[in-house]
């Protein structure tokens, strides 16, 4: 885990970029300091849960291998069953990030279109045309590419990452504290961050997607939070 510090930022993107449910931005400001995972949760540590019996689904590695590669084809609901196993076997209050949260530790201080500039630009995470080995093929193992100035890994591309938010499409009412969005559509849930498959334009800080808490798919996964 890595400490993520207090502070605050401007959510969302400006008119000159992205869609309609990316607006308007907003400041969101971060009273206390949170911890969010240093990578994306790995089958190593999925394949844990399961053998203690606290996960059920045992998802499927599309035989691109399991160990280090991030945990694919897992639900939202899936991700509530890890993340209620590893609070109640450490004592500590795991959870999924919020949305505000998700984008505040992806960008890590920076306010461009991705953490590293205003474009796409070449092996620095993997998505679709983004030029590594593994762009728009398949998941990369964790920690690959260059950390953000957070010192985290992979929150651009390699998999979408469930967060606890409900999906509403715009930020009119946002909280403006961090806290998850716990209204609107909670039907669907915010997803963040592209992935291997998906082009650079959903791949940028900013961008939401939204998606059924029972959906699995081989583009999917999560990273965990914990509240200090």
């Amino acid at each position: 885990m890595v400490v993520v510090p207090a502070g605050s930022f401007m959510m969302g993107s400006p008119a000159t970029e992205g869609a309609s449910d990316e607006r308007r931005q907003h400041r969101v400001s971060f009273a206390r300091p949170f911890a969010v995972g240093k990578y994306e949760l790995t089958f190593d540590e999925w394949d844990a849960c399961v053998a203690d019996r606290g996960c059920k689904h045992k998802p499927e590695d599309q035989g691109w291998g399991r160990g280090r590669q991030p945990v694919i084809n897992v639900s939202w609901d899936d991700a509530q069953a890890y993340v209620a196993w590893l609070a109640k076997k450490t004592g500590k209050p795991y959870r999924l990030l919020s949305e505000a949260e998700w984008e505040y530790a992806a960008r890590a201080g920076s306010t461009t279109a991705y953490p590293w500039g205003k474009e796409p630009g070449t092996n620095r995470a993997n998505f679709h045309g983004s030029g590594s080995q593994w762009s728009g093929k398949q998941t990369a193992p964790v920690g690959r590419f260059a950390p953000n100035a957070f010192g985290l890994y992979d929150m651009i591309g390699n998999v979408w990452e469930w967060t606890r938010d409900c999906w509403n499409g715009s930020y009119a009412g946002a909280p403006n504290d961090g806290l998850p969005w716990l209204e609107g559509d909670c039907g669907r849930r915010v997803v963040r961050g592209g992935s291997w498959y998906n082009d650079p334009e959903n791949a940028r800080a900013a961008f939401r997607n939204r998606l059924e808490p029972g959906n699995r798919d081989s583009n999917l996964g999560f990273r965990l939070a914990r509240t200090l």
